[in-house]
């Protein structure tokens, strides 16, 4: 049986869905439309509380800002969700790349 969970141990963690759409909106500056728009891009999906309503992470603020950041460059929203998406894959590509070598440097 799972021991049960208190909201402080979610503190720290950064896919807690623990902000609604309309603080997230308030903490990153931008309008509920932005948060909804990279929703239906799919560069985020927040989670939904049992009313329905959108939930999101710190995470995916973080995500969210970056987009923000893009966008406010001049790049079209669509483009900025695209970018962010292989920013992640090569990140993650890098990482993958620099364990084999640390694999291979010991054999």
């Amino acid at each position: 049986m799972p021991a049960e969970t208190s909201p402080v141990d979610h503190l720290d963690d950064d896919d807690y869905p623990a902000y609604t759409m309309g603080r997230a909106a308030d903490i990153l500056g931008i309008t509920p439309a932005f948060l909804r728009a990279i929703g239906e891009a799919k560069l985020i999906t927040p989670l939904r509380s049992e009313g329905g309503h959108r939930r999101y992470s710190r995470g995916q603020l973080r995500i969210a800002a970056r987009a923000r950041e893009l966008v406010d460059q001049g790049t079209p929203i669509e483009a900025a969700c695209r970018i962010i998406v292989l920013e992640d894959r090569l990140e993650e590509a890098l990482r993958l790349n620099e364990e084999m070598r640390q694999e291979l440097a010991r054999r």
